[in-house]
């Protein structure tokens, strides 16, 4: 049995495309430690989103293995299943289209707290309150709906949302690429804020170097469905050795690398 928190071998998915098959993924591996931060990069079409929804079991992998806290995750089937997810959570670049846009906060929160049986009703406005406290918001903020706050303010309550059962890990679908830049830096420092207190891991998915370089420990570069390098985050970041790491590097505007660095130093 793996000491990795996750292990992932020759995950594999294909489509079929126009007659074609297409391998959105094909052989890639790679393995998350408890607390670390391990960012996913590449170009649209790369297959990094495809492995986020292969990791939540919202699609089914052709082939390859996922160990999730030293068991086979994808054996797991109905309560057992269900059960496992709540250390497995995701943040999607969307919220708003996440959420529905009429619910209240406290709606959004309370629903993993009663589906997982995390607390009763009558614990869960305190539950939801201290939530909403733990990534930074007022709990003025759980009557109000969705569509009625800042998109920052959603992130945060998608943050909330996934941490509210405990997770092991979570899953950060380009979970930042949509704000503007003041915002992102504030989320970045209440990952990484989480992950040093609750020593939650990550998976990180970007196209963006320069948010990566400020939040993991290691990256996967992938191109094409499959790994085109990997290693140390600043390692690859400074001297990437792939054509398409290059071309990643080349794209990502320069960083405010006192900032940058601080935040990468507390982890």
């Amino acid at each position: 049995m793996s000491r990795s928190l996750l292990v992932v071998s020759g995950l594999a998915k294909r489509y079929r495309r126009g007659g074609k098959t297409i391998a959105a993924v094909d052989d890639v591996s790679f393995d998350i430690e408890p607390g670390e931060t391990l960012a996913l990069a590449g170009p649209s079409g790369s297959g990094k989103s495809t492995i986020a929804r292969l990791l939540l079991r919202l699609i089914e992998p052709d082939a390859g293995r996922i160990e999730f806290e030293g068991g086979d995750f994808l054996s797991l089937n109905g309560a057992a299943l269900r059960a496992r997810r709540a250390r497995l959570q995701m943040v999607f670049q969307d919220p708003l289209a996440a959420f529905n846009p009429r619910a209240s906060v406290a709606r959004v929160l309370d629903d993993p707290l009663r589906i997982h049986g995390i607390a009763s009703r009558k614990e869960r406005p305190c539950r939801i309150a201290a939530l909403l406290g733990r990534v930074g918001l007022s709990a003025d903020l759980a009557g109000r709906t969705i569509h009625e706050i800042s998109g920052g303010q959603r992130q945060r309550i998608a943050i909330a949302r996934a941490i509210a059962t405990k997770p092991a890990l979570i899953v950060l679908d380009e979970a930042v690429s949509a704000l503007d830049v003041s915002v992102r830096r504030q989320i970045l420092q209440l990952l990484l804020d989480l992950q040093r207190e609750e020593r939650i891991a990550y998976l990180f998915i970007s196209h963006d170097l320069g948010v990566i370089s400020a939040i993991a420990h290691r990256i996967v570069i992938l191109d094409a469905g499959r790994t085109a390098e990997s290693g140390d985050a600043r390692t690859v970041i400074d001297a990437p050795r792939s054509v398409i790491g290059k071309a990643l590097v080349a794209a990502t505007p320069k960083l405010n690398r006192t900032s940058t660095q601080g935040a990468a130093d507390r982890q």
